[in-house]
């Protein structure tokens, strides 16, 4: 009789602990559709802010880089006189044609949302590491405290990249560039509108690679020797992505691109190379006591 009872109450033991298991991992999902909500609506306030003052942003934000006015054009006309050579870009000839009847008013809200989630990444990140940090170690946290502030600095120094140099270079030469004198340039909005937001953003996740190497780095995955022993390959790599973002013959204008791309990739070195002297710092202090 004993031996039955006590099944019994290791049974209900089991089930409690389960049960206890399970209200954790809902109790873990709430706080997560928390933190997306919040993220959500930041998001939403950004994109109304966005929606309000469209006309202007498009005018002087969106439309400027296919302007010769634009800072980036007339950087290049000053650096042109002072390397005796003529890099000032000629007619920007764009016209941008609607052929669906909401097309400039999709135009507009899909523009105004991905406005606001660009806004809204610093807030997302911040929510994200909200939820996060609960889970770490005090060293863990310590070690990665200004995760928030690094990775949205990376991602907005990687848009405005994008946007003052990679965007108007790519732009003047596609807009040129013809097969055929027969054949007219005429450019439909939502392509223009991909193009800028796709050369804006994806400059921007590519300036993430310091983040990414600092995670890769603490899971044991990559090393700052690894690293250094491909170097020569990495080169390879970010001359063949700043021949592809930058599709014009200038050997220089290529240059200017791949640069960055390299320094951001030396700057991933360090960050393994930190990461990798902590870990080792970590294993004398348990080696010590």
């Amino acid at each position: 009789m004993s031996k039955t009872s006590d099944k019994i109450i290791n049974a209900i033991k089991d089930k409690g602990k389960s049960l206890e298991g399970e209200m954790s991992f809902f109790g873990h999902l709430e706080e997560l559709r928390w933190h997306l909500i919040r993220s959500a609506l930041a998001i939403v306030v950004f994109t109304i802010f966005a929606f309000a003052f469209y006309t202007w942003i498009y005018d002087n934000i969106i439309m400027a880089p296919s302007r010769k006015d634009f800072w980036t054009f007339r950087m290049m006309c000053d650096l042109g006189r002072l390397l005796s050579r003529d890099m000032c870009p000629k007619d920007i000839n764009i016209k941008l044609i609607n052929t669906e009847m909401a097309g400039q008013f999709t135009l507009m809200i899909d523009s105004s949302l991905m406005i606001g989630l660009v806004m809204g990444i610093p807030y997302l990140l911040y929510e994200l590491w909200r939820f996060i940090k609960p889970a770490l170690h005090e060293k863990e946290r310590k070690a990665a405290s200004g995760f928030v502030f690094y990775a949205s600095v990376l991602f907005m120094a990687g848009v405005l990249f994008g946007y003052f140099v990679i965007t108007p270079i790519s732009l003047n030469f596609l807009a040129g560039f013809t097969v055929s004198a027969a054949i007219q340039n005429l450019f439909s909005v939502d392509s223009y509108m991909s193009s800028v937001s796709t050369l804006t953003l994806a400059t921007g996740l590519v300036f993430e690679l310091p983040i990414l190497v600092y995670i890769l780095a603490n899971l044991g995955i990559l090393t700052p020797k690894f690293m250094r022993e491909t170097r020569r390959y990495a080169i390879v790599i970010i001359l063949i992505v700043a021949a592809v973002v930058t599709p014009t013959p200038d050997m220089l204008t290529m240059t200017v691109v791949a640069i960055p791309l390299y320094l951001l990739y030396e700057l991933s070195i360090s960050v393994a190379g930190l990461v990798e002297k902590r870990r080792k710092a970590r294993n004398e202090e348990l080696d010590a006591s």
